[in-house]
């Protein structure tokens, strides 16, 4: 079988081609993104990798020799998985490449906003020296997280941030009691993470979630609550976060992932001084950047190869 990676922005694919040529097997590079760019470069190919580009059911009609797709990332929302299972083509994706990174963003981004540590370094710099411009701050033990989405990342966020002191709680429908999680983390239901948590952190799937935070959701959370999202764009109704934030009713927010992305800097949310934004990069680190790409490969060779690979999107059986 031969390999196409659709389209890759990555400084280089040196590790692909490695592993691809140590296993014999074809591979080339194209830049093609949209159904069209893709149908015209990728044809009579039976593994794609991609990171952007659209692998709709038209690109799949134009494509009748295509038996994989499998993407950079954890997300396939650029992938027609309906037209996928209709035409027999297998997805998958790398969803475990940088869960401690993603963890440790949205607590980093969560310490930041507890201790007021962006705020504070303006106004030491601007204003002068004076903590008492932070009050309040509360201790970790004083307070709960709450975590919605209890797969790979947000178990990794609730297990560090029970170490921290915090108390942890959180939900999510398809997450199934574990002795070692239920340690540090206290399953309840969303009601309950929405008005009981003092930080909220979002670990949950875009899909089934669109709007998930909302005018009303916001009504519900503590005034003095914060909001985390290292998730995906969308799951937090801006409109309604830039009203809440702009009315006081909820203490702050921390984004790496927004609608529209690239996010212009004319966005009306930056305007305040309770925001931390950053650009989509919970998942970077150097070691999780080559582990994707290492990984991506050897899914496809493992499909090549006849072997079963790690890591399934959807189920041909």
């Amino acid at each position: 079988m031969k390999v196409i990676i659709t389209d890759c922005d990555h400084e280089n694919i040196d590790i692909e081609t490695k592993i691809f040529a140590d296993a014999g097997i074809d591979m080339e590079l194209k830049q093609a993104v949209t159904e069209n760019e893709v149908i015209a470069q990728c044809q009579n190919t039976e593994i794609f990798i991609v990171q952007y580009a659209k692998i709709t059911e038209k690109v799949m009609e134009h494509c009748p020799k295509l038996k994989y797709v499998v993407r950079y990332g954890v997300g396939v929302d650029t992938i027609d998985l309906a037209a996928a299972q209709k035409h027999g083509v297998q997805v998958g994706n790398v969803p475990d490449y940088g869960m401690n990174e993603v963890a440790d963003h949205a607590i980093s981004l969560a310490l930041a906003m507890i201790r007021k540590i962006v705020k504070m370094n303006a106004v030491t710099k601007n204003e002068g020296w004076d903590y008492t411009n932070a009050i309040p701050v509360h201790r970790f033990s004083e307070l709960t997280v709450g975590v919605i989405g209890l797969g790979r990342i947000g178990r990794n966020f609730a297990k560090k941030m029970h170490a921290l002191g915090f108390s942890v709680i959180g939900t999510d429908p398809y997450y199934k009691a574990a002795s070692e999680t239920d340690r540090y983390v206290q399953t309840v239901s969303m009601e309950e993470v929405i008005k009981r948590s003092d930080i909220i952190s979002l670990h949950c799937p875009a899909d089934g979630n669109v709007d998930l935070f909302n005018k009303e959701t916001f009504r519900k959370m503590k005034k003095s609550a914060i909001l985390i999202n290292v998730a995906r764009g969308g799951i937090i109704n801006e409109p309604d976060l830039n009203q809440a934030l702009k009315n006081g009713e909820i203490a702050g927010a921390a984004l790496d992932c927004m609608l529209g992305e690239p996010v212009s800097k004319a966005s009306v949310l930056f305007k305040h001084e309770n925001l931390i934004v950053t650009p989509h990069m919970a998942w970077y680190s150097e070691e999780a950047a080559d582990e994707l790409k290492r990984k991506v490969a050897e899914e496809a060779v493992r499909f090549a190869n006849g072997e079963a690979i790690h890591y399934p999107v959807n189920s041909l059986a």
